[in-house]
């Protein structure tokens, strides 16, 4: 069953209506696919409910690998085993796929013109700005408690302003957080 809001419980998706939801996230997902397989699983397709969601998407960063390739298998997994997995993760790749391909081919044939290095600035400030406000809405609705903000305040300073290395600020922060969220815990 998957929840979405409201906290109902609705059927499994289908394979079928798995392989379109993620073919269409694989499709549109230009510049990143974060934004574009939020509102797709959670607001189009009523998979999951906002804060399943961010949770799903904190596992699936703290493993290795593209994050939704990542939720990909989970969510594929968690709604219809291996044959689900192996479904979300094929929809996800093929449209990718293929729209690389032809577009190195023009990107080769047009790479030196001006215009084409414009293009590909403007891209990168909309990606950018793309998962800067997904991660600020995941944020403001999973119900994080203050010592949570805080380490996501220290995680956006140690990588995102310092740029130290992603591997090493997680070995630390991971623990810390973990012990943090005990103590918490064990307060209530």
């Amino acid at each position: 069953m998957a929840a979405h809001d409201g906290g109902e419980a609705r059927p499994a998706p289908s394979l079928p209506d798995l392989f379109t939801g993620f073919l269409k996230i694989g499709l549109m997902g230009f510049g990143g696919v974060g934004p574009v397989a939020r509102h797709i699983i959670v607001a189009e397709r009523g998979w999951l409910d906002d804060r399943a969601y961010a949770e799903l998407m904190g596992i699936c960063q703290a493993l290795p690998g593209a994050n939704t390739v990542n939720a990909a298998v989970v969510l594929g997994d968690r709604f219809r085993g291996a044959a689900g997995a192996l479904t979300c993760v094929f929809a996800l790749m093929a449209m990718p796929l293929i729209c690389l391909v032809a577009l190195a081919n023009v990107y080769d044939a047009f790479s030196s013109h001006p215009l084409a290095q414009i293009a590909l600035t403007g891209a990168a400030a909309s990606a950018a700005g793309l998962i800067l406000g997904t991660a600020l809405r995941l944020m403001s609705k999973a119900g994080l408690a203050l010592w949570a903000w805080g380490v996501a305040g220290a995680s956006f300073l140690a990588i995102g302003v310092l740029r130290l290395p992603m591997l090493p600020a997680l070995l630390v922060l991971v623990p810390l957080a973990l012990v943090v969220a005990t103590l918490s815990a064990r307060r209530r």
